[in-house]
């Protein structure tokens, strides 16, 4: 997989506030990132997991932990694409 350094400037303050080192906060920014581009609709869910750089089902456990579902789909959209509606 071919990939792409970007860097952020950050306050030093950041990572003691957070109680974090700069490699646990940039996994943090990449899940959050992640989480929020799937729960957004931006991404699937095999996307997002890569950019959060773990498995699938971890990625959805991760969900789990920022109350996100792993569905993209309401139970109303669900139940109109299956002819219930």
């Amino acid at each position: 997989m071919r990939t792409k350094t970007i860097s952020l400037k950050l306050p030093l303050s950041v990572f003691s506030a957070l109680r974090k080192t700069p490699v646990e906060f940039s996994d943090e920014i990449r899940l959050a990132a992640a989480v929020k581009w799937y729960e957004m609709g931006r991404v699937s869910q095999e996307k997002a997991s890569e950019i959060a750089g773990m498995s699938r089902e971890d990625f959805l456990l991760a969900l789990l932990k920022f109350n996100v579902s792993p569905f993209q789909y309401s139970a109303e959209e669900v139940l109109r694409e299956a002819g219930y509606e």
